[in-house]
């Protein structure tokens, strides 16, 4: 039976759907079945980042009922998708989404929802879908403001939090800090992603990150990631493997600690 997980943001430009491409992908990567769905009813990017310009089925016509879930299922390289209209007027509920597409667990290993950059019903019915969810901010006060909201949300509608991605990261000084960042939002955070311009390039490319420039710093934390929610061991290179024992970064403590306690 596979999971499904959340990514959920309230705020917008922090990255979030192409968090939810490049770990999607990382996941497939270990050989696992995965599925990226797109919550965002209102205002979907999911396929735009794939090239999935204007798909004749999607997740508007599963809840209006017009098409079963397997209809609406693209398969793309490496995983599969179930996008949203951008330009469709159906009449639906978002709080269906649940209800329409959780028996697909049954057909993948891990099923991640992308989610509305805001506090409505869109955020709400991924919350109530999601086993579990990933909560998505920048090194900022106005995002970990709206971070705090997403948090309270959540744990007020009993969604279990597996984690921070910190995302956009320039490690400078003018940034809030790791430990500033967690102490407020009592989450651990479970990665970290740089800034970097190939993520950009990346989207100028309908790839996600991690295909993009697999070697990178940004897809290394990924694929890490991904190896803790999914029960997997990841093995860096031997030189970076040397350094992570003498001095792990506190994102790795976490991702350990995550994987313990849920796989062992």
């Amino acid at each position: 039976m596979g999971m499904i997980i959340g990514v959920v943001s309230l705020k917008g430009g922090v990255g979030k759907t192409s968090i939810v491409a490049a770990l999607g992908s990382a996941i497939a990567g270990f050989n696992k079945k995965v599925l990226l769905v797109d919550g965002n009813l209102s205002a979907p990017n999911l396929g735009l980042h794939l090239n999935l310009i204007d798909p004749k089925t999607t997740l508007h016509h599963v809840l209006a009922r017009q098409a079963k879930p397997s209809q609406a299922i693209h398969e793309l390289d490496g995983f599969d998708l179930i996008p949203a209209s951008i330009y469709n007027r159906l009449r639906i509920s978002p709080l269906k989404i649940r209800d329409r597409i959780g028996y697909l667990r049954k057909k993948y290993d891990v099923i991640l929802l992308d989610s509305s950059p805001a506090l409505n019903e869109e955020t709400l019915g991924v919350m109530l879908a999601s086993d579990a969810i990933l909560v998505v901010t920048t090194p900022d006060y106005p995002t970990l403001s709206n971070t705090l909201k997403a948090i309270k949300f959540a744990k007020r509608r009993g969604t279990p939090i597996n984690g921070l991605i910190l995302n956009k990261v320039h490690n400078k000084n003018f940034e809030l800090s790791f430990e500033d960042i967690e102490k407020t939002a009592e989450v651990p955070v479970m990665a970290v992603i740089p800034y970097d311009l190939n993520i950009l390039k990346s989207l100028s490319k309908f790839s996600p990150s991690t295909e993009y420039k697999p070697k990178s710093k940004a897809s290394e934390e990924y694929k890490q990631l991904a190896a803790a929610l999914i029960g997997e061991k990841y093995k860096p290179a031997k030189l970076k493997k040397m350094f992570k024992w003498v001095n792990p970064k506190k994102q790795e403590v976490n991702r350990t600690l995550f994987y313990e306690g849920v796989f062992r």
